[in-house]
């Protein structure tokens, strides 16, 4: 569908685009879309449910001396695309990806003309009540399918995942550079086979441990879409070895005092499930 001449904003779920001005804005801020997404974005908005296939989006937005790069540009463009807008090439809910033939917008869209966008931000009631979605569609589109909490920007989440790996990969190459200490508290309260038992468990587990961290810091910083769904097969081991490790503070209590090992142990126990509840919110559909 093509937009009239004096209907150019276009609304779908929390988001919205300025035809004229290509602006995108996700529940009133504005994001950061230029150029060329910005004009991919605009065409398959312009024919929503409809196939817009490589070849047409070259023809329109690609001068024709650019064929050679076109492929990488396009997809970069979808890609920054799917970034703006929180979307899965996997489990797509804006933009599908129809193999060898082109992209979709499978998402519904309305279109407003500026003075009605306008209207709905006015907080008179009388005029809310007339222009506003109705209170359960803008809740379903700003919940996650399945916590049932706001959807919060992904790279956040991302961000919060990595860190959480570092800490643990920090906590495995500092117990194993100072083995001979760990050695050396086991021994003061515990039998000389436990405590040998014990540093031979803090090296096993590390050395276990510091491939996986990494595996999962370089998949989720370079944004691996089947992370959601590997995070839910490892997620077992990876409750083990947290719980495991959960109680290394324990070695530290002759410094942090038992209340505060202690302390830290509970909020090491509950880490994992903060794991898991980060990479579904940061791959909806695919956990």
């Amino acid at each position: 569908m093509a937009f009239p001449q004096n209907n150019r904003i276009a609304r779908f779920g929390v988001f919205e685009l300025d035809i004229s001005s290509g602006e995108l804005r996700k529940s009133g801020i504005k994001l950061r879309l230029q150029g060329q997404p910005v004009q991919v974005l605009t065409l398959l908005l312009e024919r929503a449910g409809d196939v817009v296939t490589r070849e047409e989006l070259r023809q329109k937005l690609w001068a024709s001396d650019t064929f050679v790069d076109f492929d990488h540009s396009l997809n970069t463009a979808i890609n920054k695309v799917r970034e703006a807008l929180g979307d899965s090439a996997s489990t797509p809910r804006y933009v599908e990806t129809l193999a060898r033939r082109g992209y979709r917008f499978i998402a519904p869209v309305q279109n407003s003309t500026p003075s009605e966008a306008q209207l709905t931000d006015v907080p008179d009631a009388s005029v809310s009540v007339k222009t506003a979605p109705p209170e359960p569609v803008a809740r379903a589109t700003l919940l996650h399918p399945e916590l049932d909490v706001p959807i919060p920007h992904r790279g956040v989440t991302r961000a919060l995942f990595a860190l959480i790996q570092v800490m643990y990969l920090a906590f495995y190459v500092a117990a194993l550079i100072r083995l001979h200490e760990v050695q050396r508290i086991a021994d003061s309260f515990l039998p000389n086979w436990a405590a040998i038992t014990l540093s031979g468990a803090v090296m096993v587990t590390a050395g276990v441990g510091i491939p996986l961290r990494c595996y999962l810091i370089s998949a989720v910083s370079f944004d691996h879409r089947k992370l959601g769904e590997k995070f839910r097969r490892m997620f077992p081991f990876i409750l083990a070895l947290d719980q495991l490790w959960a109680v290394a503070p324990f070695l530290l209590m002759e410094k942090i005092g038992l209340g505060a090992a202690f302390a830290a142990t509970a909020a090491l126990l509950y880490l994992p499930f903060s794991e898991r509840t980060l990479i579904r919110m940061a791959y909806v559909h695919n956990t």
